[in-house]
C-alpha cells in the first residue's frame, strides 16, 4: 500500500506516479468524507460515527469512480445513523498488549477495542518495533476488535510521521487502526500532517485546555489521564468532565477516551458523564466480579437441581 508521494518523482515511471496519485486522492477523499459525516453526526447529537467510517470511505471511493449518487446516499446514512437509539453509547477499551488477557476478556463482548502504548508494550513483553506492533494489531482485529490503538514513537515530527505511516502500511487496515500521538508540539505537528491519512488519538492529556488542540485537529479521540491528574494534585474527574463539556459545546467530532482508571466505580463515573473509557485487565476483572452476584447465581444453580417429591396416587 502506497501512502505518501515520493519527495522526488525522478526515476519514477509515469504509470506508477499516476497510480500513486490516484491512491492518495481516494484515501484522502474517503478520510475527509468520514470526517465530514462524523462532524454531521456530532452536530446532530450522535457520538458513534466511526463505527461506520469504513462504509463511508467505500462510498466516497465509489463516488470518485464516476457517480456522486453513492456519496449523497452515504451522507443520508450519516443523518439516519445520527438519530439511531444507540448512537450515544460509551465505548470501552482494554488497555493491554497481552494476548492472554485478550483471550480471557474480549469474548465478554464488553470492549470496542484495545489500546496500547510503548509503556504497555514493555510491561506485556512486546518489542516496540513496527513488525511486532503490526502483528499485535492484526491479532486484535482478528479477535473481533472494532478499533486498535497503537502509539507512534520517535520523539520528532518526522519520526512520528514515518512511524505512523509505517504502522498503517504494515497493519493494512487503516479504517480500524487509530494512531496515538502525544500532545507535545512535535506530536501536534505530526498529527496535522497525518490528519488526512489516519484516525488519530491525541494522548497524554493533562489539562482541559488541550481539548482545544484535539478539536482543532479533528482527532478521533482525546485521551486524558484521570488517575495521573489526581496524582499531580488536580481534580482528575472534574477536569475530564470539563473537557467533555468543551467538546460537547464545540459539537466536536472528537470523542473523549478517559485513561488511567483504577477502579470499576471510576469507569462507571466516566461513562455516566458521556465519555469513553480504557482500563487495565485488573479493572475489567473487577467490573465482572461481584460476591453477591456470585452467591445469587450459586443459589439459582442449587435450586435448579431441586427435585419435586413425587405425589402418591395410591390413595383415593
Amino acid at each position: 500500500m502506497i501512502r505518501r508521494p515520493p519527495r522526488s518523482t525522478q526515476g519514477v515511471s509515469s504509470a506508477a506516479s499516476d497510480v500513486y496519485k490516484r491512491q492518495r486522492v481516494l484515501r484522502v477523499t474517503g478520510r475527509s468524507t468520514s470526517r465530514l459525516c462524523s462532524s454531521s453526526v456530532s452536530w446532530l447529537g450522535g457520538r458513534d460515527a466511526h463505527a461506520w467510517a469504513s462504509d463511508l470511505q467505500r462510498a466516497a471511493k465509489a463516488a470518485m469512480r464516476g457517480s456522486d449518487r453513492t456519496l449523497r446516499a452515504a451522507l443520508a446514512l450519516a443523518t439516519t445513523t445520527a438519530i439511531a437509539p444507540n448512537a450515544g453509547r460509551g465505548r470501552l477499551f482494554l488497555d493491554s498488549a497481552s494476548v492472554d488477557a485478550w483471550r480471557e476478556l474480549l469474548p465478554t463482548g464488553l470492549f470496542y477495542g484495545v489500546t496500547t502504548n510503548p509503556t504497555i508494550l514493555k510491561r506485556d513483553g512486546v518489542p516496540c518495533t513496527v513488525p511486532d506492533v503490526a502483528k499485535l494489531a492484526r491479532t486484535a482485529l482478528g479477535a473481533g476488535c472494532q478499533e486498535v490503538m497503537v502509539q507512534a514513537w520517535g520523539g520528532s515530527v518526522d519520526a512520528y510521521e514515518k512511524c505512523s505511516l509505517d504502522l498503517l502500511d504494515a497493519v493494512g487496515d487503516a479504517d480500524h487502526l487509530v494512531i496515538k500521538l502525544p500532545l507535545t508540539r512535535d506530536g501536534v505537528v505530526a498529527a496535522h500532517r497525518l490528519r488526512d491519512e489516519a484516525h488519530l488519538c491525541m494522548t497524554a492529556c493533562y489539562g482541559r485546555e488541550q481539548a482545544l488542540v484535539a478539536n482543532a485537529l479533528k482527532a478521533s479521540y482525546l485521551a486524558p489521564y484521570l488517575g495521573r491528574m489526581s496524582d499531580a494534585g488536580l481534580d482528575g474527574a472534574a477536569e475530564c468532565q470539563r473537557i467533555q463539556g468543551c467538546l460537547d459545546g464545540c459539537r466536536s467530532p472528537t470523542r473523549l477516551l478517559v485513561a488511567s482508571l483504577r477502579s470499576a466505580s471510576t469507569v462507571f463515573d466516566v461513562l455516566s458523564w458521556g465519555s469513553d473509557a480504557t482500563f487495565s485487565p485488573d479493572v475489567a476483572r473487577e467490573l465482572l466480579s461481584s460476591a453477591r452476584t456470585d452467591a445469587a447465581a450459586a443459589a439459582f444453580e442449587e435450586d435448579a437441581l431441586f427435585e419435586q417429591p413425587l405425589l402418591d396416587d395410591s390413595a383415593g
